[in-house]
């Protein structure tokens, strides 16, 4: 899946990267706390989450995740916009829950990240 396709399943906006929308992505994590994040998350995952704060860039950063989805309708303000681009990172704001945001991923073919100790 790309990123563009994550997009269109969420009704997400671009707020950043969309020059990176054809990048492929394998997995999927959605969580609020960083530090399961920092546990689980893999290369070519999406994040997903409902933080908007630069630790969220950070620690996509840490972990060569590719695009950070916010959920809720939450908007980062325009500091941490430029922190993703900086890094290459692809942000999309889509106004579902997180829940739903991981449900419709996951009902689209995108499995979640492996859980501790699978590869």
């Amino acid at each position: 899946m790309t990123i563009g396709d994550i997009r269109d399943l969420l009704s997400a906006r671009v707020l950043a990267g969309e020059d990176l929308m054809g990048l492929e992505i394998r997995s999927a994590c959605g969580s609020d706390l960083m530090s399961d994040v920092l546990m689980f998350v893999k290369d070519q995952t999406v994040l997903l989450t409902g933080l908007v704060n630069p630790q969220v860039v950070r620690t996509a950063e840490m972990l060569d995740v590719s695009c950070i989805v916010f959920a809720r309708g939450k908007r980062p303000p325009g500091d941490i916009i430029a922190m993703a681009v900086e890094r290459g990172i692809a942000l999309l704001a889509t106004d579902e829950t997180l829940y739903v945001a991981c449900g419709l991923l996951y009902k689209g073919g995108l499995p979640g990240s492996p859980k501790r100790g699978e590869q």
